[in-house]
């Protein structure tokens, strides 16, 4: 099939790797401009250079629909286009000008998840798993028919960045599986449940901000889904902001006043957590590393030096 895609970053980048790869032909290529939006300097594989690297034609574009552009779909003549991780609304005169109209890949198992940083939200959600989904796009964001998908476990140490490397290794086999359904009419769409939908923001800084009213457990997650070399979770100590780097749950339930710098435990220091804490029943966070402003990074209990003193979420 003709291909037209729509796509940005390190997620758009391999599925038009296996466009190239496939027996289809990409006859033009749409993505973004580079940006110095935090999480979007992350994973920022270069889609157009890639295509440029293939002789395919190129445009760079923040929203689609203008009139150079609608020229340029029409001449390519697509069957389909496939778009993955495109950042804004895709208009209905694109999304259903090829015959097969448009596949969207999206690194959720939707309908939850919909919308932006899927993986990061699940982690901190405590979902079991998480996975990626090709479906037909239409009028509402992320909502369209699924043809493809495909989960992976969230196990109980797995950071974002783990969850991020073996999902993106999905992207190319479920594209081009999808594709080859397509094309034979061998495809089964499914319609999402829309009563289990969910859709979830852009994360910025701000997101990353600790709050220790959350359980010990719910901020654990919260480490692990802002990994390296993502933006780390963050509090502040004395005045001064420090990111965790690692952090665990404790062995032993503490009580009193959440983010109170408590007393070592194993490899770390303990904070106490919780809106309840107060009862003495929930577990503490054990952080175990940090990262101070200036990028040194130290062992929480070198760095805590005395017990005593608490975390804020501000100076």
């Amino acid at each position: 099939m003709r291909v037209v895609m729509f796509g940005y970053q390190t997620w758009g980048h391999r599925t038009l790797q296996a466009l190239l790869a496939s027996d289809h032909e990409v006859v033009l290529v749409v993505t973004h401009p580079k940006s110095d939006h935090a999480y979007e300097k992350i994973w920022s594989d270069s889609v157009a250079e890639l295509a440029e690297e293939h002789g395919v034609p190129v445009l760079i574009r923040n929203r689609p629909g203008d009139e150079e552009m609608m020229l340029r779909l029409k001449e390519a003549e697509p069957d389909i286009i496939v778009a993955n991780n495109w950042r804004t609304w895709i208009p209905p005169e694109i999304f259903t000008l090829p015959k097969h109209g448009t596949l969207n890949v999206h690194d959720s198992l939707l309908p939850a998840y919909a919308g932006f940083s899927p993986l990061i939200w699940a982690l901190i959600n405590g979902e079991p798993e998480v996975g990626v989904t090709a479906h037909m796009m239409d009028a509402e964001l992320d909502a369209g028919d699924i043809v493809l998908q495909r989960a992976i476990p969230i196990g109980p140490t797995d950071t974002v960045t783990d969850l991020f490397h073996r999902t993106v290794d999905l992207i190319g086999p479920i594209t081009t599986d999808a594709l080859d359904l397509i094309e034979s009419g061998r495809a089964v769409l499914t319609a999402q449940d829309r009563s289990r939908a969910s859709f979830f923001h852009k994360r910025s800084i701000e997101d990353s901000r600790i709050d220790w009213s959350w359980s010990a457990e719910d901020i654990e997650r919260l480490v692990r889904a802002q990994s390296d070399p993502y933006p780390n979770a963050f509090t502040h100590y004395r005045g001064e902001r420090i990111r965790i780097v690692r952090a665990a749950l404790s062995s032993a339930c503490y009580g009193g006043t959440p983010g109170r710098v408590f007393i070592r435990e194993g490899d770390g220091v303990v904070i106490v957590a919780g809106a309840d804490a107060r009862r003495g029943t929930n577990r503490g966070l054990v952080i175990q590393r940090v990262r101070t402003d200036d990028g040194t990074e130290h062992a929480a209990t070198e760095f805590f030096r005395a017990m005593g003193g608490y975390l804020t979420a501000r100076p």
